[in-house]
């Protein structure tokens, strides 16, 4: 298994994200916003851009973090309902457009893998909504199949699907080799799934990438316990234990620093924590445990 990063989680400066990398010997990059703009709307300058970036320093792209299927389910509605990563609000009759895009973009960087997610959580997830789900996957992977790319999966606390139970179940009942499931045992923690070893039990034997972050309960003042992000290995998610199934299992795939942990304290104006901060500290660690 080898260590990559989601690069905006370093800086929007791709180029600068890419050489905090190399200071890691971090190879694999994953691509989600770029300059201030978001995979799916990249021009064809920033493309360019960031290809002639990515091969001067020997980086491989190991997938596109599409923004396919953050949105609603049931409704025309393009308001979002969690993170979107500058993409912009498209409602569901818009999705398919996204991803034929991405598709695109994919094949000029050299990946065939896009994430992919399963539509904002607006109520319960109810047997009637998973199946709602699945059928709306039949078209996406139907072209995955077709044009040889793989949709991972990412669990995700905001949409449905946001633990390894309900990833497993669903990767299980759409049955494709171009569906499989980006494992990230931190959405899993704020879904309220012990991510291991119960999640990855769950969902194991459709993981082909993994997104990397970390979290812990901590006392609000008003909202009681909630789940906050922190450095890989301050948590309370079970690294060493996941990272040894992961060996066990002869996983040969990416593993996706995606921290999402922003110190109070860094390098940033007044003294305050950056993004790349959060970040080095986090390769910090996870160059000794990989």
């Amino acid at each position: 298994m080898q260590l990559a990063v989601i690069t905006d989680e370093i800086s929007q400066d791709l180029e600068h994200a890419l050489d905090v990398m190399a200071e890691y010997g971090v190879r694999g990059a994953e691509l989600r916003g770029l300059w201030g703009t978001n995979i799916a709307d990249l021009s064809e300058e920033q493309t360019n851009r960031a290809i002639s970036a990515l091969k001067s320093r020997g980086m491989e792209v190991v997938g596109l973090a599409t923004p396919f299927y953050k949105c609603d389910l049931k409704s025309e509605s393009a308001t979002e309902a969690g993170p979107l990563h500058l993409a912009k609000p498209t409602d569901l009759s818009g999705q398919m457009e996204i991803l034929r895009r991405c598709m695109r973009l994919a094949e000029k960087f050299g990946t065939r893998n896009l994430r992919v997610f399963t539509f904002w959580k607006r109520e319960a997830l109810t047997p009637e909504i998973e199946k709602q789900i699945v059928e709306a996957f039949a078209e996406p992977v139907a072209l995955a199949e077709r044009e040889g790319f793989t949709l991972l999966l990412e669990n995700e606390h905001a949409c449905f699907i946001g633990t390894g139970v309900e990833a497993g179940r669903l990767a299980q009942k759409i049955d494709s080799p171009a569906f499989r499931v980006v494992w990230d045992p931190g959405n899993a923690f704020h879904a309220g799934e012990n991510p291991f070893p119960d999640g990855y039990d769950a969902v194991k034997e459709f993981v082909t990438h993994l997104h990397l972050k970390d979290a812990k309960m901590v006392e609000t003042e008003h909202h009681g316990r909630q789940p906050k992000f922190c450095v890989i290995g301050e948590g309370e998610i079970d690294y060493v234990g996941q990272f040894a199934a992961l060996r066990k299992a002869n996983y040969a795939g990416w593993l996706s620093l995606e921290t999402h942990f922003v110190p109070t304290v860094g390098s940033g104006e007044r003294g305050k924590g950056t993004p790349e901060d959060g970040s080095r500290l986090c390769l910090e660690v996870l160059t000794k445990m990989v």
